[in-house]
């Protein structure tokens, strides 16, 4: 690797942590002014212009916090915990590709850090991986309430996630690779995958939902019975680490999304003009966080037997038989069976 490659990924990868951060603060003010709106409510309106200095405000606020640590908690765990929530969740950006390669200073430069041929297993992986903050959280703080929501949290994740493989499977099996810009580049001339796999984009939906923990499956955190869950012992700042770890993997999963079902950074003249391949990209971005916000302020929270339910006898014998169907059609395909594309 020379010099240049070198500042590229260094450059890259300070790119996408300050846009992640970023993205992390406004979509709390997103959220919070969306949700005002749908409940006919003014929402954060006093700091900054429209409110938008409001996530500086509660940064500040959330530093000058007290920081508790619970007498009879695993320290080292119970500090660890939080950032175990967020790094995961900044990794999982770096496959998603968002634009076309663009030629600055006699380079091109791909928009993406990493082009990686397992790049669908990385992102689930890290998907598990982020799981264990939340069950280190409530191990580490010697709370029952606490535990509860981090065993909820488990169990959910492994609900979930499978019926997300055999969805993800199906789309792999239409573009022949794991690779995330070698899916986006499959879906080009329009041929988005929503319109050939619409069950996969379904369960997709409902499974990132929960496997972000946001309402209505938001269980490890039910205030009616768990006081808050995973992080009730925590405070300032560490308990903003695990907020930031939920709305930084909720932009993550939706850029994985986007580069699934609809295409990517793909639309009219955005090879032409790359920063219009951005501008698609972003604009679908934020289709799926308004989506996630009007879930939250829409639907109520599920009952736990019937979270369960969901994710075991209807999406999981949903999703493989969507993989079986998929893979017929594959096969007819790549035969000339029944002169299938």
């Amino acid at each position: 690797m020379g010099t240049a490659d070198f500042v590229e990924i260094v450059v890259k990868s300070l790119v996408i942590i300050w846009a992640l951060l970023t993205g992390f603060a406004y979509m709390t003010w997103f959220e919070r002014r969306v949700i005002a709106r749908l409940q006919s409510r003014v929402g954060p309106n006093r700091v900054g212009p429209s409110g938008l200095l409001q996530p500086l405000a509660d940064g500040v606020k959330l530093m000058f916090k007290e920081d508790i640590v619970p007498a009879e908690a695993d320290r080292a765990l119970y500090l660890l915990a939080p950032l175990v929530a967020v790094v995961p969740a900044i990794m999982a950006f770096a496959i998603v590709p968002v634009g076309p390669s663009v030629t600055l200073f006699g380079r091109t430069i791909p928009l993406h850090l990493a082009d990686m041929n397992i790049a669908l297993l990385y992102f689930l992986g890290l998907g598990s991986l982020g799981v264990y903050g939340v069950v280190l959280a409530g191990w580490a703080s010697n709370n029952k309430y606490a535990l509860l929501g981090g065993l909820r949290a488990s169990a959910q994740m492994i609900s979930y996630e499978l019926a997300m493989g055999l969805a993800v499977l199906s789309v792999v099996m239409l573009a022949g690779s794991l690779s995330l810009v070698d899916i986006v580049n499959a879906q080009a001339g329009g041929r988005w995958f929503i319109l050939l796999q619409p069950v996969a984009f379904l369960i997709f939906l409902v499974t990132m939902i929960a496997e972000t923990k946001r309402a209505p499956f938001d269980l490890p955190e039910a205030e009616q019975e768990l006081v808050a869950g995973f992080h009730t012992e925590y405070s300032g700042m560490k308990f903003a680490l695990f907020f930031m770890g939920e709305y930084i993997a909720m932009i993550a999963i939706s850029g994985v999304a986007v580069s699934l079902f609809l295409g990517g950074w793909r639309g009219p003249f955005a090879e032409q003009v790359p920063i219009l391949g951005v501008l698609y990209f972003f604009v679908k971005l934020v289709a799926f966080l308004f989506f996630f916000v009007w879930l939250r302020a829409t639907l109520p929270r599920l009952r736990y037997d019937r979270l369960m339910h969901l994710g075991w006898k209807v999406l999981l014998p949903l999703s493989l038989a969507n993989v079986v169907v998929t893979a017929l059609a594959v096969v007819a395909r790549d035969t000339g069976f029944f002169g299938l594309w």
